[in-house]
């Protein structure tokens, strides 16, 4: 079982829907459950995908100075990939990772429209759940 907060899910649609007809990928990171406020009912260990990180982050420093700035695929458990013109499904021109969230038009969570899939392309049995991660500033990390 894949879980996935509501409040993650309907940010990365409104990314698909913003930035439709183009796609958008991103990385994916987890929060033990028993870090996140209304999760009961989930082990305390298990992972849930509770953040995005900002698509396109440092494109144009990498296409001046050649570096990428982007969150390392190693930092990221998951994918979030929209295909705007495609099909549920993950593809070869995907950025792959252990688990891909894909979403087409109408840009929903209907099963016909956003699913998750592991690297090797097979639908796994996904559960959005009401929850939420901790909140975090920049101020309790001293910055």
């Amino acid at each position: 079982m894949v879980y996935v907060t509501r409040g993650l899910v309907d940010v990365l649609l409104d990314l698909a829907s913003d930035a439709d007809p183009e796609p958008v990928t991103t990385g994916l990171s987890v929060t033990p459950a028993g870090d996140l406020r209304g999760a009961g009912g989930i082990p305390p260990e298990t992972p849930v995908f509770t953040d995005f990180f900002l698509p396109d982050v440092g494109k144009s420093v990498t296409a001046v100075f050649g570096v990428d700035l982007s969150t390392p695929n190693r930092q990221t458990q998951g994918r979030f990939v929209s295909h705007p013109v495609g099909e549920l499904e993950v593809t070869q021109r995907d950025d792959l990772a252990q688990i891909v969230f894909v979403a087409v038009p109408p840009w929903s969570t209907d099963g016909d429209a956003f699913a998750a899939f592991d690297r090797l392309g097979e639908r796994q049995p996904l559960e959005i759940i009401d929850a939420e991660p901790p909140t975090e500033s920049l101020s309790e990390d001293g910055f």
